[in-house]
Formats: structure tokens, C-alpha cells, sequence
């Protein structure tokens, strides 16, 4: 009786597979990466003049260890943190801010312009505190945006970014970015975070 040969089974192609399933996951998993907060920093500005800031144009805010927060000397809860620094920024004290609705308390901000407000906290703070008190520093700047937007042009702030950014919307964007620039001169961000 003749002797059978084995059958053998074709792995030439395997490796080609091998390869190709390879390839296939990773392009199309996704590795999650930290972000970090998202904040726009001034551009550098290489100065040799000094710049004096009055101390009535800075907001303190500090956060100690424990999680308690000091604002201008005095302790403060969370809640109360965003009326304070709409008060602040809103103060017009030198008069010189005409759509300012503050109390001109010339102890306190010049105009929104001057206005700075610094955050300083210690190591040991949670970041969930921190970050609760920088968003409600970043809202109560939105805050006054939206309302000047809605006396300006009847419109909130983040709507009128909304349909900037909006590919669809039908209007002139020219003149609507030109509008959310003249918000943001009115209203500039201007928060300084020391650890």
C-alpha cells in the first residue's frame, strides 16, 4: 500500500494577516491623553519699563491648604466668589468707564481694563477646590460679557461665539467677530495664577 502524505495546511498567508489585523487596530484605536485646562495665555512681552499696578486694581484670592478661601483679607464661601469679582471688575472707579454699572467706589478697580485678578494657592489644595474657584472667576467675567452683549446687541455672549463659529449661520461674520472683539476689550480676561 502506497504510503499518504500528510496534509499540510498553507501558513504563507498567515503573517500577511498577522500583519494586516495589526495595522487595522492601531489606526483605529484611540488613546485617551490628558488635556489639561484650556487657557489662552498673553503673548510675552519683552519690556524693560516696569509696569505699576495699583494695589486697589488687584482682586486677592487665596486658597490655603484646607481648602478655605480668603478673598481680599476676609474669608468667603465659594458661592459668594463670582458676585465679588463681578463687583470688582464691574467698579468703573475712576469714572472713566462709561457702560460700567458698579458702585464707583474709588477704594476699589479703576475699570474693567485695570482690573486684575490673582489667584494664589498652596500645595496641599485639592484640585477639585481649584478648579471650582477658577470657574467661578472665569463665569463671572462671562457674566458681565453677556450682559454687555445683550445691552450692546440684544444677544448673549456665547451666542453671538456660537454663531461665529457656526459654518452655517447666515449673517456677516466680519462684523460679528468685530462685535465679540469690542465685548472682549470692553471685559478682558485678565486672571494670574501663582502656586
Amino acid at each position: 500500500m502506497a504510503k499518504r502524505a500528510s496534509p499540510e495546511v498553507n501558513a504563507g498567508s498567515m503573517a500577511d494577516i498577522a500583519f494586516l489585523l495589526l495595522i487595522f487596530f492601531l489606526v483605529t484605536t484611540t488613546i485617551e491623553t490628558d488635556s489639561g485646562i484650556n487657557r489662552k495665555l498673553p503673548p510675552m512681552e519683552e519690556s524693560d519699563v516696569d509696569v505699576v499696578i495699583k494695589q486697589k486694581n488687584i482682586f486677592t484670592v487665596l486658597l490655603n491648604g484646607k481648602d478655605q478661601l480668603l478673598v481680599e483679607d476676609e474669608l468667603m464661601e465659594l458661592k459668594d466668589l463670582r458676585q465679588a469679582a463681578k463687583e470688582f471688575l464691574d467698579n468703573g472707579g475712576d469714572r472713566t468707564c462709561d457702560y460700567c454699572s458698579g458702585k464707583k467706589d474709588p477704594a476699589s478697580s479703576d475699570n474693567p481694563d485695570k482690573a486684575i485678578i490673582s489667584l494664589k494657592n498652596e500645595r496641599e489644595t485639592t484640585y477639585k477646590t481649584y478648579i471650582a474657584v477658577q470657574n467661578e472667576l472665569v463665569a463671572a467675567y462671562n457674566e458681565l460679557r453677556d450682559s454687555r452683549a445683550q445691552s450692546l446687541y440684544g444677544k448673549s455672549f456665547k451666542e453671538m461665539e456660537a454663531n461665529y463659529n457656526d459654518v452655517n449661520w447666515p449673517g456677516n461674520k466680519e462684523k460679528l467677530k468685530e462685535q465679540i472683539e469690542q465685548i472682549k476689550l470692553d471685559y478682558p480676561q485678565k486672571l494670574s495664577e501663582v502656586q
